[in-house]
């Protein structure tokens, strides 16, 4: 095997299943989850994803962590250990997180900014519209992206909150945060869930969420919820972003590794579950019922939650507690990404991990500042159409990540065959047991999903 003895790692199986678990557990369980299973249908988009999850999410999980834990190297050195024709994915896998991060960072100011409102018991502020001296009406929401200066402020405060968990190292640093933040991420949604389901009618919005809709049903409606909960997946797990070859990396050699895919996407899929448990509901009661309140996207996070949360019995309290939670996750998802860029950089420049992070931080600073200013003095700068956070969202979802899971099932199912992983999992195991089933799924089912993904965008709209 070809692992690197040197390079430092997680000191134990629970820190990498929670440190991994953290990365995938983020802002896409918390918001888009929820708005894409009451949009496509409830408990049939629940069906769905829970097979995809299974099959699909595990194969391509397990094929990442593999590849980490077996070259032992950062993305960039990973991909053209397995073969050096296909380095060039190394390139594409370090630039997704870099490209993501920055805006990822912003996303995380602006959570930053309601989490201290609510705990401040200033969240009925976030709830408020304002009208302009034009008449138009804003939302809290809409005023605060559109003013740089505070949004530049937490945006910078975030940064610098992953970035000294990246230079405390993976033990002392991302294992023991993850160790704390991640069992208390999961009490939070559990107690949030349950109170929420007390409320008055708050059990229509549960029926709806998770029984399944087959009356408007049609084979165009599969198609879609196929490809919407494909795509959730790359959310849901980070998938295709670098940063499973990344933790995988830094896994002892001891731990199983089917174990402990298995014990991710049941962490991650179970956070997923109850925040739907949690914003379906509440918005369904919040709005009467009406199905369009649940499919605002980011809007459903900033603009509507806050205002279910004012009409809501001790809403302040609660209001707190979710946004701390959104805080946790996205904290955890960050710092992961920004790991994957700086175990890059000190790869590739034979830099320490204080002077490689900092180079990061620079980098992200600067590329953020274009998603901090998109949304307000430079609103008027787009790319075909699209403000410059929209655009790095679509161009590292919709895009390059399909493109580089679909070249990494090639690579293992058709290049250097799937026996490349297949023993790297049975090291130190007396078998594989879903070894059929990741045959199957990593050379015909999982590069058809890709396809489909990224045809997506242009076939249908999600």
């Amino acid at each position: 095997m070809e692992k690197n003895k040197e390079r430092n790692g997680f000191g134990s199986k629970l820190g990498f299943i929670l440190a991994a678990a953290g990365s995938a557990v983020g802002l896409g369980n918390i918001w888009r989850f929820p708005y894409l299973a009451a949009k496509y249908g409830g408990g049939f988009f629940l069906l769905i994803y829970i097979i995809l999850a299974v099959t699909f999410g595990f194969t391509l999980m397990l094929t990442e962590i593999a590849i980490g834990r077996r070259t032992g190297k950062s993305v960039l050195g990973a991909y053209k250990t397995v073969d050096k024709r296909f380095g060039f994915m190394g390139w594409m896998a370090a630039v997704i997180p870099a490209l993501i991060l920055p805006y990822y960072c912003v996303i995380g100011g602006w959570v930053l900014k309601y989490m201290t409102m609510f705990v401040t018991m200033q969240g009925s502020a976030a709830a408020q519209t304002t009208e302009t001296a034009s008449g138009e009406s804003l939302t809290f929401f809409e005023t605060f992206i559109s003013g740089s200066g505070e949004t530049t402020l937490f945006f910078v405060i975030y940064v610098v909150l992953n970035a000294v968990v990246i230079m405390l190292g993976v033990q002392n640093g991302i294992e023991k945060v993850s160790k704390v933040l991640m069992p208390v991420l999961f009490l939070l949604i559990i107690a949030i869930a349950i109170y929420t389901l007390t409320l008055p009618g708050a059990l229509d919005g549960a029926v709806y969420y998770l029984l399944p809709n087959f009356e408007d049903f049609s084979v165009e409606k599969l198609f879609k919820t196929l490809a919407a909960a494909s795509s959730q997946l790359f959310y849901s797990m980070s998938i295709a972003m670098g940063i499973l070859i990344t933790y995988g990396s830094y896994m002892r050699k001891e731990d199983s590794l089917e174990g402990s895919v298995r014990h991710i996407e049941l962490f991650d899929t179970g956070v997923a579950f109850l925040a739907g448990l949690i914003i379906v509901p509440s918005v369904f009661v919040f709005s009467g019922g009406d199905k369009a309140a649940l499919g605002r996207g980011p809007g459903l996070m900033f603009i509507t939650l806050p205002q279910v949360f004012e009409t809501m019995p001790f809403g302040e309290f609660i209001g707190a507690a979710f946004f701390i939670l959104v805080a946790l996750a996205a904290l955890t998802s960050s710092i992961s990404l920004m790991e994957t860029v700086v175990a890059a950089v000190m790869e590739k420049f034979r830099l320490s991990r204080v002077k490689a992070c900092i180079v990061v931080i620079v980098i992200t600073l600067a590329l953020g500042m274009l998603s901090v200013l998109g949304y307000s003095d430079w609103s008027a700068v787009t790319i075909f159409g699209m403000q410059f956070l929209d655009f790095f969202d679509f161009i590292t979802n919709s895009v390059m990540m399909p493109i580089l899971a679909l070249l990494t099932c090639v690579l293992i199912g058709y290049v250097v065959k799937t026996k490349y992983v297949e023993e790297e999992v049975l090291y130190g195991e007396k078998k594989f047991g879903a070894k059929w089933l990741y045959r199957i799924m990593i050379m015909y089912v999982c590069p058809i999903c890709m396809v489909m993904i990224l045809l997506t965008p242009f076939l249908t709209d999600l």
